[in-house]
C-alpha cells in the first residue's frame, strides 16, 4: 500500500488539480442554458489531474425498450432531453496505476441537483448515468430528464473480456480507487464541471447505487459525510470481505456431491412456499415474512430415504451445503469495526429463473454446472466473484488453488482489505449532522449478498446512535421474495423523490409502495403491488385482492 507521505502527496496533487480546476470553471460568464453548444465545447481540456477528453452536445432522443436484458431495468433506455455529455479521466499517481474514467450529462435545464450512480460487480465498467437507477419505476422520468445533473464511474479500472474481473486489484492505488477515492474524485470533478457549466455549485447532491453501488453510497455516508445531501442505498455488499469469504465458502461445498440441479432446486422452492406461503394470511405464492420463514423451514425434510436419490429429494451432501449457505460464517479474528462474521443467507426465492444476474440459487450460487478452478463463466456467479477475489485481492496469487487458502495465512492482507472495502462503520453522526438523509433498501430473496448484512448494519447505527436519533435521518426497508436486481415480486419504487423531500422540504417517509410493472413501453403496466415496510415491519394480508397494496398492512 502507499506510504503516508505518498498519500498525503497523493492528496494534494488532487486537491490542486481541483483547485485549479475551480478558478478556470469560475472564469466563464457565459452558461449552458444561454448557449448550449458553446459552453459544451469549451469544457474540452482540463488542469492538472482532471483531464475532459470529450463534450459534445446531445439531441432529446425517445425512450426505447430492447427485447433482451440482463435486468428487467436494463432493457429500458428512457428518453432524455438535450444535454452535454461529457467524458473525462483523473491521472493516477502511480504509472502503472488507470486512470479514474467519469461520465457527467449536463441537461440544458437544470434544477440545481445532481444524482451519481453507483457501479456494479467489481466495476471496471463505465457508469453512464443516463439510464434508470435502482429500484426505479419503469414509467417515471429519468432524472436527467427530471433536470438533473448525472454522473457515473468506472471506479478507476477497465475490465476486458477474457480477463478476470478482480485482476485490477493487484495494483494497490487501482484497488484503493475502487474502495472509495474514485467516487471522492469523480464527485468533485463533477461540481467542477458544473461550476463552470452553469456558473454555480449544485444546491443538492444525491447518490444511489444498488450492490456495489450500495456499498459505495454508505461509504460516501461514512468517510464523506459532507459531499451527499441524500443518499440511496439498496442491496449493498456490505462487509465486503466477509460476503467474499462466505460466497467462496458456499462455492466450496458443492463441489462434487453437494452440488443442487435445477429440478431439486425448485423442490426446495417448493417447500419453502409450502412451509411459508400462507403465514401472512394470504396463498399468493410469496414469502413476506422470511425471518419467520427461515426458523421454520427445515431442510432435513427433504431428506432421501436410505438408499434413494434423485430429483424429489436432497442427499446429506447436498443438505450441508444448504446448512452452509444458511449458517453465518465465522473468522477467526476481527476485522473492521469489530466485526468476526458474515450472516448467512435466508429462504425464499430458491427457484427464481436464472437469467445474468437475474436470479435465485442457480444464478448466484449454483450455477449450470458444480464450481470449477479457475472458474468457468457457467458457474454460479458468487463463485466466480469469491473464489476470483480469494486469488487476486487477499492472497494476491492468481494461481492458487482455492481449496488449498486458509484465513489465517493472510490475516494482514484482510485487515488490510477490511479497512478500504468494509463499509461497516456504525458511526453516521457527522453525516446525520450535517442534515444528510439515507435509505437502505434490502431484497430478502437476495443470493447475491445476505440481506441480514444490511440490517444488522443499520442496527449498529441504532445502537450506536439511539433509535429515535437514527430515524431522524435514516430508513431500513425489506422487500419480501424480490432477487438481487429487482425480480421475483414487487421492487420498483421511486427513492429518488422520496429522498428529496425527504432533504428538501423535510418529509420522512413512511412505508412505501412497492409495484412489479411489465417491461412494455409505454404503459409499463403494474401487474402486482405491495407495501413495502419500515424494519422490522413486513406485509400482513387483510382482504381483497392478493395483487394490491392495500390489501396488505405493515406490522411486525
Amino acid at each position: 500500500m502507499e506510504t503516508m507521505a505518498r498519500k498525503v502527496w497523493t492528496l494534494c496533487v488532487w486537491l490542486a488539480g481541483v483547485t485549479a480546476a475551480m478558478e478556470a470553471g469560475a472564469a466563464s460568464a457565459t452558461t449552458l442554458a444561454e448557449d448550449a453548444d458553446t459552453v459544451c465545447k469549451g469544457l474540452v481540456g482540463g488542469a492538472n489531474a482532471i483531464k475532459i477528453d470529450a463534450a459534445t452536445l446531445q439531441s432529446p432522443s425517445q425512450l426505447a425498450v430492447a427485447e433482451r436484458g440482463p435486468t428487467p431495468s436494463g432493457r429500458i433506455t428512457p428518453a432524455n432531453p438535450a444535454f452535454c455529455k461529457v467524458l473525462g479521466h483523473i491521472e493516477p499517481v502511480d504509472p502503472k496505476a488507470p486512470p479514474v474514467k467519469f461520465e457527467v450529462n449536463l441537461p440544458v435545464e437544470w434544477n440545481g441537483r445532481s444524482v451519481q450512480y453507483g457501479g456494479g460487480g467489481f466495476n471496471g465498467v463505465l457508469i453512464t448515468g443516463l439510464g434508470l437507477p435502482p429500484a426505479y419505476p419503469f414509467d417515471r422520468p429519468s432524472p436527467l430528464a427530471r433536470g438533473f445533473v448525472t454522473y457515473g464511474t468506472d471506479s478507476g479500472h477497465e475490465s476486458k473480456p477474457g480477463e478476470p474481473p478482480q485482476l485490477f486489484a493487484l495494483n494497490d492505488e487501482a484497488f484503493e480507487n475502487f474502495a472509495h477515492r474514485a467516487y471522492k474524485k469523480v464527485r468533485d470533478a463533477a461540481v467542477v464541471l458544473m461550476q463552470s457549466a452553469y456558473g454555480k455549485k449544485p444546491e443538492k447532491m444525491y447518490f444511489m447505487g444498488s450492490s456495489e453501488g450500495g456499498r459505495e453510497g454508505l461509504t460516501m455516508a461514512q468517510r464523506y459525510p459532507e459531499d451527499f445531501d441524500g443518499i440511496f442505498a439498496r442491496v449493498p455488499v456490505i462487509n465486503w470481505v466477509g460476503l467474499q469469504h462466505a460466497g467462496t465458502r458456499s462455492g466450496l461445498v458443492t463441489m462434487g456431491e453437494g452440488w443442487i440441479n435445477p429440478a431439486q432446486v425448485k423442490l426446495v422452492g417448493d417447500a419453502v412456499r409450502a412451509a411459508c406461503d400462507k403465514a401472512d394470511g394470504s396463498d399468493d405464492a410469496l414469502v413476506q415474512d422470511p425471518v419467520g420463514c427461515k426458523a421454520m423451514f427445515k431442510v432435513e425434510t427433504l431428506r432421501c430415504a436410505a438408499g434413494k436419490s434423485g430429483d424429489q429429494c436432497l442427499t446429506d451432501a447436498q443438505i450441508k451445503a444448504i446448512d452452509t449457505l444458511h449458517a453465518t460464517y465465522k473468522f477467526p479474528f476481527t476485522l473492521a469495526n469489530g466485526l468476526d462474521d458474515y450472516p448467512g443467507w435466508g429462504v425464499s426465492g430458491e427457484d427464481t429463473p436464472p437469467l445474468g444476474p437475474t436470479g435465485g440459487w442457480m444464478a448466484w450460487w449454483l450455477g449450470a454446472a458444480p464450481p470449477a478452478q479457475p472458474p468457468a463463466p457457467n458457474n454460479g456467479i458468487a463463485w466466480i466473484y469469491g473464489a476470483g477475489g480469494i486469488q487476486y485481492v487477499f492472497a494476491r496469487d492468481p494461481k492458487l488453488d482455492v481449496t488449498t487458502y486458509k484465513v489465517e495465512d493472510h490475516k494482514t492482507r484482510l485487515l488490510e482489505v477490511s479497512s478500504l472495502m468494509d463499509s461497516t462503520d456504525p458511526d453516521l453522526s457527522r453525516f446525520r449532522a450535517r442534515g444528510g438523509r439515507l435509505i437502505m433498501l434490502e431484497h430478502m430473496a437476495d443470493y447475491a449478498q445476505s440481506p441480514y448484512a444490511g440490517i444488522r448494519y443499520f442496527e449498529s447505527v441504532e445502537r450506536k446512535l439511539g433509535k429515535a436519533e437514527t430515524a431522524e435521518f435514516a430508513r431500513l426497508y425489506t422487500a419480501p421474495g424480490v432477487d438481487h436486481v429487482g425480480s421475483g415480486a414487487p421492487a420498483n419504487v421511486d427513492m429518488l423523490s422520496a429522498l428529496v423531500d425527504w432533504v428538501e422540504k423535510g418529509t420522512a417517509p413512511g412505508d412505501l409502495e412497492v409495484t412489479e410493472q411489465k417491461v412494455e413501453a409505454p404503459s409499463f403496466a403494474v401487474t402486482r403491488a405491495m407495501p413495502l415496510c419500515r424494519w422490522p415491519a413486513w406485509p400482513h394480508y387483510k382482504s381483497g385482492p392478493g395483487t394490491a397494496a392495500a390489501s396488505f398492512a405493515c406490522a411486525p
